[in-house]
């Protein structure tokens, strides 16, 4: 049977909310019984979008990380809950009854991801059912899907086995599998918010001048072994992507024309190396 899965793009992200804003659009004030009741104005976040900045000026990056519910199939939260008031539909969406679910708040501390959300004045926990009662009308996507301007999110129907076979072929992650959910939403890019990266620019000294260096190749070794070679772009910039926080020692070979230089880099986070002269 065909499930529902979300596929959000790290890299496409712009954090422009409008994920955010149609969500409250549709349930703020609109019960959708027996799916949810409304959310309140103020206070949750059912596309909750952190955000981290990478790096050292001048060679900074900021990503966007979209969370809503997982949709895990070993979701935490329905084995928390009592009465089967958290519950998962056939096409692989996670409802929390709304009646059923009154009073039980310990719904909300069983979420890992801390995506659940507690309804002081209803007693109830909420959470993103990713629109079932649209989706169950036709709609080809929920509401965050079609407000995206960039294509940070998409939505993909299909039987497990074709899933699979897509997160396979697009190198598609999820959210910390170490809490082994099994969650339905998927990134592209992940690294961008939980990876680090080592990055500067090359330049030379010619009859008392700086310029950037286009063509130099740089070489990234760790205990001697080869990592990754960059070519600089037209504005001497390199960079090393994908890169473990707190991973030791690293050392860049710079090699241009009949020059060559190393640099040793300590990486904790994210470095510029700023400006190499050859």
């Amino acid at each position: 049977m065909d499930k529902w899965n979300l596929v959000i793009d790290i890299a496409k992200c712009h954090d422009c909310n409008n994920c955010f804003l149609s969500c409250k659009d549709e349930y703020i004030g609109n019960d959708f019984l027996p799916y949810s009741i409304a959310q309140p104005r103020h206070g949750q976040r059912w596309m909750n979008i952190l955000r981290k900045e990478r790096g050292q000026c001048p060679m900074v990056d900021v990503a966007f990380l979209p969370v809503p519910c997982m949709h895990c199939d070993n979701a935490p939260c329905i084995e928390k809950a009592k009465g089967g008031a958290v519950y998962k539909k056939s096409n692989g969406i996670v409802i929390i009854d709304p009646e059923k679910a009154r009073g039980q708040k310990d719904i909300v501390a069983a979420c890992p991801y801390g995506v659940i959300w507690w309804n002081e004045e209803k007693n109830v926990a909420q959470k993103c059912m990713l629109c079932a009662h649209l989706l169950d009308e036709g709609w080809k996507e929920p509401r965050c899907v079609q407000s995206c301007p960039t294509g940070a999110l998409s939505t993909v129907r299909a039987e497990d086995a074709k899933m699979s076979q897509i997160v396979k072929n697009e190198n598609l992650e999820v959210l910390h599998p170490e809490f082994s959910t099994k969650p339905r939403v998927y990134y592209r890019n992940l690294h961008r918010f939980f990876k680090c990266f080592i990055g500067g620019n090359v330049a030379i000294e010619m009859e008392g001048l700086t310029d950037c260096v286009e063509g130099a190749r740089v070489t990234l070794f760790k205990n001697a072994e080869k990592i990754g070679e960059a070519v600089t772009d037209n504005y001497g910039d390199f960079k090393f992507d994908k890169l473990t926080e707190n991973s030791g020692r690293y050392s860049l070979e710079i090699n241009y024309q009949d020059k060559k230089k190393t640099v040793e880099v300590e990486l904790t986070t994210s470095r510029n190396v700023g400006t190499i002269l050859m």
